[in-house]
């Protein structure tokens, strides 16, 4: 006679199930900074300010441009045609055959290189510097700007996604990035700051497998971090039911070079 299945197996067959379908979702593609795989299944909510209506306006003031950190400059490139040179750095190897890809067609030399160990271009180089979520180093900005250049960067605030991490039992990655650090930096260099905003606000996704794609895109969320390792907590957070929504941190700086 067969035997049916116990409810702990059931419940093993089910999660036996789930953690090979979010291994899928992990493993897709990612290239760049293109998260359009989670289309429908992440939803962002904004901050206040618009920081591509800010570059934008920027940018058409501007002749010397330079993108720091630009990614697959899937951003820098909404803001051609550019009136003049435009540059940009990235440090992440993968990404740069993207970012030249995208860029150079529009006239945009893209260079490998990060500002902690500098950027290969002369001091008082650039109008302005542009910066979306990367790394950077005040006196680096300082250096490559003319007096009276602009640095405009939105940040991912040292407290992003704590919920999340606390979630993992994780560390936060840059707890030191905060909007006063980098104010009081540019400050203590002589430049203006002129514009400083912070701002909390939610993301939710659809599921865990899109919580799962996210976390193998951007592997310092959760140092770490695979599906397999984290199956506990990600069928955990499973049977809480329903979408999952956690906190972003971002803020908004814009220095003059004086």
């Amino acid at each position: 006679m067969r035997r049916s299945a116990t409810p702990s197996t059931v419940l093993a067959m089910t999660s036996d199930a789930l953690i090979e379908q979010w291994k899928r979702d992990a493993a897709a593609p990612f290239a760049g900074w293109d998260f359009s795989y989670l289309d429908g299944r992440m939803i962002e909510a904004d901050p206040p300010w618009s920081y591509p209506d800010l570059a934008r306006a920027a940018v058409a003031r501007s002749h010397d441009i330079l993108d720091i950190a630009t990614g697959g400059g899937e951003v820098f490139s909404s803001f051609a045609p550019f009136p003049g040179r435009a540059t940009a750095v990235e440090g992440y190897a993968p990404n740069l055959p993207v970012a030249r890809a995208r860029l150079e067609p529009l006239g945009v030399q893209v260079h490998r290189a990060n500002t902690a160990s500098g950027m290969p271009f002369e001091g008082a180089a650039f109008d302005l510097i542009l910066n979306r979520h990367g790394g950077f180093r005040p006196a680096e900005m300082r250096r490559v700007l003319k007096p009276g250049g602009v640095f405009l960067t939105q940040q991912v605030g040292g407290d992003n996604l704590g919920d999340l991490a606390a979630a993992f039992g994780a560390q936060l990655a840059y707890p030191g990035n905060t909007l006063e650090a980098a104010a009081k930096a540019f400050t203590e260099l002589g430049c203006e700051v002129e514009l400083a905003q912070a701002w909390r606000g939610p993301v939710t996704f659809a599921d865990v497998g899109a919580l799962a794609y996210f976390l193998t895109a951007i592997p310092w969320v959760i140092e770490g971090f695979d599906v397999e390792t984290h199956a506990q907590t990600l069928l955990g957070l499973h049977r809480q039911g329903g979408p999952l929504r956690f906190t972003y941190s971002r803020f908004l700086l814009r220095a003059v070079r004086r």
